[in-house]
């Protein structure tokens, strides 16, 4: 059964910084294209970032290039998302998702889902 947890997930203010974790379990991590997703209230949920399976390749909206970062780490089945310098407007439910095995970064398939964390950004 394939798992993905999220953590790291709460409040933090404008301007501060915060890192999202992501660990799986049930696949096969280290050939998965990982990303992360937001969904805000009221919107559609959207892109953030993804990273290719040996961590080669990253790709990220522009919305939060420059100020998220994407990694992971094959040994501990674990992926992140450091956020620096958030603004009110990335408060959302982030997600983390598995892509199907050996996905290009920018045009990835996803067929696993986390459950999600909240990250709220005050201002």
């Amino acid at each position: 059964q394939v798992q993905l947890v999220e953590s790291g997930g709460g409040l933090v203010q404008a301007g501060g910084s915060l890192r999202l974790s992501c660990t799986a379990s049930g696949l096969t991590f280290r050939s998965r294209t990982m990303g992360w997703f937001r969904r805000a209230p009221g919107k559609e949920r959207e892109f953030v970032a993804a990273i290719t399976w040996g961590g080669g390749s990253t790709y990220y909206a522009d919305s939060v290039k420059g100020r998220f970062t994407i990694s992971r780490d094959n040994a501990k089945n674990t992926v992140y998302l450091q956020m620096n310098s958030p603004k009110p407007e990335d408060t959302a439910v982030y997600y983390c998702a598995a892509a199907k095995e050996y996905s290009s970064a920018r045009a990835a398939v996803y067929d696993y889902w986390g459950q999600g964390t909240q990250v709220t950004v005050s201002s």
